[in-house]
């Protein structure tokens, strides 16, 4: 394998004679597809084993099955490769590796919430791998740091870049040298693997904080208006003649107001070519399930649909819907992940909002990130109505016929 300048040196910064090795700790953030995890994970195996014998080490992600397939999935025959030999126990999520007369255990541990930093506690380990650092608690992370009491155990941290307000930023990155870490920032042009094709295709797949968090790979704060690109240019005139299937998305409110989409799929496009949009709050009346209902009904026309996508939490409003016959499919409702994926299929000619649809329209110029937050990204919660359905249906329907192509690549790697 050919390996950049960067690569090189987190492969070796952990050797005697290194200038880095004096160092407790690695961090590699940076741009997507940099080639920063390969060589993360590379070296922390080759560091354990040729440091320790019969040690515990951990192996963490946002789940146990991320650190799977982001991971371990590629690592694994690598190793293999160069003579380690590992054994997975997948039930009990360790992974044993022998070289020569070395052996250590490498637990797999999920850091997904605040309750997951007691699945690490009381184990002793002689070192650590944290893949997407900054999408775990902080609990975790500190949890995870303070079982590495073993002499000479060090942390490995890799991560894509967030907002400059997250707290892996501003405890980690901030003060790097305060807790004697090596920091080296990735861009894609890092990874020998990517050809500049490959690069051009994933600078036109963002667009605005997400170009410059995972394409430039820069830690900076998601501020103005969520589809900054959306202008009269991505609509279009309802196309003529028949389409080759039907879907609703729809977001439902009872004070709030409820929209729903009518798509129809040709030629691989999905337009979005009616929808009903009802505000209870400006209207001064609420409306029932069964009234929603007719509303689907009428908004599908007779027209045969595949199902309706809709949130899940909208519970009774599903159950009416199902009694009456319709499929409904629940609806993936990661709303970052949903966002870009959206912007893709939009940028893409993928998803195509059709003239009659006002009311999305006008959410499109008026959803906006919430820049009160601190720490992470968050949309406001007003004029996101038709933003959440068309995030639904993109999420669930659209974005899944690449699935294991390229729009199943053009989001972050998903931690399920």
């Amino acid at each position: 394998m050919v390996f950049s300048e960067k690569q090189r040196r987190v492969l070796t910064w952990w050797r005697p004679g290194s200038p880095d090795a004096g160092r407790q700790a690695i961090i590699c953030d940076g741009a997507v597809r940099s080639g920063k995890t390969l060589c993360t994970g590379l070296s922390f195996f080759c560091w354990a084993m040729c440091s320790f014998h019969n040690r515990n080490f951990a192996l963490c992600g946002r789940t146990i099955q991320s650190v799977r397939r982001n991971l371990l999935s590629e690592l694994l025959p690598l190793l293999e490769n160069m003579g380690f030999r590992c054994a997975q126990k997948t039930s009990e999520n360790i992974v044993r590796v022998r070289l020569g007369e070395r052996q250590n255990c490498f637990f797999l541990f999920g850091g997904k919430d605040e309750s997951s930093a007691a699945l690490i506690q009381g184990i002793t380990l002689a070192g650590a791998l944290l893949d997407e650092a900054a999408l775990m608690p902080r609990s975790f992370v500190e949890q995870t740091a303070a079982r590495c009491s073993v002499s000479g155990s060090r942390l490995w941290f890799s991560c894509n870049p967030e907002s400059p307000a997250h707290w892996f930023y501003q405890e980690w990155l901030q003060h790097a040298e305060e807790k004697n870490a090596l920091r080296i920032p990735f861009a894609m042009e890092d990874n020998p693997g990517l050809s500049p094709e490959v690069r051009r295709r994933y600078a036109n797949t963002f667009q605005g904080t997400f170009y410059r968090r995972f394409v430039l790979g820069e830690w900076v704060a998601a501020e103005g208006l969520v589809y900054d690109f959306f202008n009269e240019s991505y609509v279009r005139n309802v196309p003529e003649g028949p389409f080759e299937e039907w879907y609703v998305s729809c977001d439902y409110g009872t004070s709030n107001p409820t929209s729903m989409g009518l798509w129809g799929r040709r030629d691989g496009v999905w337009f979005r070519v009616s929808e009903y949009y009802y505000d209870a709050r400006a209207a001064r009346r609420q409306k029932t399930d069964e009234e929603y209902a007719d509303a689907l009904a009428e908004l599908a026309g007779g027209r045969p649909l595949r199902a309706v996508v809709a949130d899940p939490s909208a519970a009774s409003f599903c159950e009416t819907l199902r009694r009456r016959g319709w499929r409904v499919q629940k609806a993936d409702n990661q709303v970052l992940s949903g966002i870009r994926l959206t912007a893709r299929l939009l940028k893409d000619g993928k998803l195509v909002i059709c003239r009659g649809c006002a009311d999305a329209i006008r959410e499109f110029g008026l959803y906006r990130w919430d820049d009160k937050h601190q720490g992470q990204d968050q949309v406001r919660k007003e004029h996101d109505h038709a933003m959440d359905e068309i995030r639904y249906f993109a999420a669930t329907v659209a974005g899944r016929e690449g699935r294991g192509g390229w729009f199943a690549g053009c989001v972050e790697r998903q931690a399920f």
